[in-house]
């Protein structure tokens, strides 16, 4: 198996758990909960890991999916030690540590600032999160693997007053959209970068 995502998010913000509450299939995490983010390949394997994390742990999963290539697996729950022991026995059934997975990548990052009308209705038609409003900025990010989307949400929630209007955890990108004024957009950009950068 390859370890593509592997991220601890310590503290779920409000927007981003809200968001996984609209869009999880499985048992769906509350504010404050301490959550683990995996992703491999091939796609399939992922039961495995389900499997183990909660038969040595008292985690819940809120998300188990499998498409073409990738898996994503999360888990949270309020007892942080349970999440971090649920990612040391899935690490050690895969015979791998945190530093095998792959490190993040920049694919492509926007800007825009001003945004039209028409634009915010095309955005907040698809959108399953907040919402943008006419002439805020809007910033979106494209980056691979793409379990770290989730990561880079949560921190930007935390570093800035942003609307999180999408994400995209899964598949063969991770995609992240954000609205809000253009300083709170720069904050929750600095954040985003200075999180991706001490990823090992």
């Amino acid at each position: 198996m390859e370890l593509r995502t592997f991220t601890y998010v310590d503290v779920l913000q409000p927007q981003l758990t809200g968001f996984l509450q609209t869009v999880a299939q499985g048992f769906l995490p509350l504010e404050q909960q301490a959550s683990l983010f995996v992703e491999i390949a091939p796609g399939i394997a992922i039961n495995r890991l389900t499997d183990v994390a909660l038969k040595h742990t008292k985690v819940i999963p809120g998300m188990q999916i499998v498409e073409r290539a990738y898996g994503l697996l999360e888990l949270h729950s309020f007892d942080q030690g349970e999440v971090r022991q649920a990612g040391a026995a899935i690490l050690s059934a895969m015979e791998k540590d945190e530093s095998a997975r792959l490190r993040p990548k920049i694919l492509s990052e926007q800007t825009i600032t001003g945004i039209e009308g028409y634009h915010c209705q095309l955005i907040n038609r698809f959108r399953h999160g907040d919402m943008i409003s006419e002439n805020q900025t809007l910033y979106t990010l494209e980056l691979v693997p793409a379990g770290y989307a989730a990561l880079c949400a949560n921190e930007a929630e935390k570093a800035a007053d942003v609307h999180l209007l999408e994400v995209v955890t899964f598949g063969a990108v991770g995609r992240l959209w954000l609205g809000g004024y253009e300083a709170e957009i720069e904050s929750a950009k600095a954040a985003i970068h200075a999180t991706l950068k001490s990823l090992a």
